[in-house]
């Protein structure tokens, strides 16, 4: 099992930006799909954006394309999620995935591919 912690979260104007950190442990990081998610109040979890093991394949969600960036550092054990241009409808819970077979050219987009949640960090976007 890998614990995953995500930081970095929080209350910003429309327009802003933050940057989202997903810091890996507990296991290997070596061939593992990561995956960002979010899910604001009532409402089902939605595919954000993955990341391959190797960094040379990203996908996003067409709502977040152009303006939020997902990268990793493997020797860090960590995910990133650059958010930029942000909009009150980008309000939400933000959860990092990881999916822990090892694959490492793949990215995957839905929620039961993923083996491993962090617990999430909250982003408000004020209008």
């Amino acid at each position: 099992q890998v614990q995953l912690v995500e930081s970095g979260g929080g209350l910003v104007q429309a327009g802003g930006s933050l940057r989202l950190s997903c810091a890996a442990s507990g296991r290997t990081f070596s061939g593992y799909g990561m995956g960002w998610f979010r899910q604001a109040p009532g409402k089902e979890r939605d595919f954000v954006a993955a990341i391959s093991w190797s960094g040379g394949n990203t996908f996003y969600a067409d709502s977040v394309k152009g303006r939020f960036t997902i990268s990793r550092d493997n020797a860090k054990n960590t995910v990133y999620l650059q958010m930029n241009s942000l909009k009150p409808e980008d309000t939400a819970v933000y959860s990092c995935a990881a999916r822990t077979t090892y694959d490492p050219v793949r990215v995957y987009f839905r929620v039961s591919e993923y083996t491993d949640w962090g617990q999430g960090t909250q982003v408000t976007v004020s209008s």
